[in-house]
């Protein structure tokens, strides 16, 4: 599969895959991004992407992300593949949980992104469903 990448500021890399076994593509800071403490802070990942009509954008934290004090608001985000504009680039929203401000330097990897293929679904609501009832969620323990 291809995608256009644009980059808004080329003195960067572009996305990466960084080792042979990884399945998503690195992101940086494209500026030095300062978050306050306990406060929810928007950095800008350097891209925009245009890609396949069927598929979606996923944009997680990396393995170390929380080790710089940070975690993304969302669990991850879902880019949709009509965010595709010339300045749609792509931010990571992220909560500072530490009692001190947090400085993300400028070219810092702290996101990754899949690409990923999906089919629409057809909504079809009934008033009952075929399967087994397995006694709702979480019932299956802890161990």
């Amino acid at each position: 599969m291809q995608i256009k990448i644009k980059r808004f500021d080329k003195s960067l890399p572009l996305p990466a895959y960084k080792t042979r076994g990884a399945v998503a593509l690195d992101l940086c800071a494209r500026v030095d991004t300062e978050i306050l403490a306990h406060q929810i802070g928007y950095i800008p990942l350097n891209v925009a992407i245009e890609i396949p009509e069927n598929c979606w954008v996923m944009v997680a934290a990396r393995g170390s992300t929380h080790k710089l004090g940070i975690l993304p608001v969302h669990g991850f985000g879902i880019g949709d593949w009509d965010y595709c504009g010339d300045n749609d680039e792509y931010l990571f929203p992220v909560l500072n949980f530490t009692d001190k401000t947090v400085v993300i330097e400028k070219g810092s990897r702290v996101a990754q992104m899949m690409i990923n293929r999906y089919e629409k679904v057809e909504i079809l609501e009934v008033e009952k469903l075929d399967g087994p009832d397995r006694g709702g969620f979480g019932t299956t323990g802890v161990k």
